[in-house]
């Protein structure tokens, strides 16, 4: 009967054991982050856009001041400032909670 191969003290089951255990961390990080908001704003508050860990949007909130037919550009200025904010903190709130499971390590294809 063998014991499997042993790689630095551990054998093969000991290593599939802690594989599924971190597969199963990754996942509950996931989906804590998938339900996790962040919010941003620009133009002083006059759009808000909230987001989830999983960079979808929840929310755009325009104030009905910052609507002028004569200033369009600033208004759509204002609503890509807030959601590329607000995309950007949701990736990183996203990475630092997959990243305490995964100790830092990159691993392709988690974001």
């Amino acid at each position: 009967m063998s014991k499997g191969f042993n790689m630095g003290g551990m054998n093969r089951n000991q290593m599939m054991a802690q594989a599924r255990k971190m597969q199963e961390q990754l996942l509950a990080a996931q989906q804590k982050a998938a339900a996790t908001e962040v919010s941003a704003s620009a133009g002083g508050g006059a759009v808000k856009v909230t987001a989830t860990g999983d960079l979808r949007l929840t929310s755009l909130t325009i104030d009905p001041d910052a609507v002028d037919p004569e200033d369009v550009e600033m208004l759509q200025d204002m609503i890509l400032a807030a959601v590329n904010d607000v995309l950007e903190s949701a990736e990183q709130m996203a990475s630092q909670q997959l990243g305490a499971v995964t100790g830092g390590m990159n691993i392709p294809g988690l974001f």
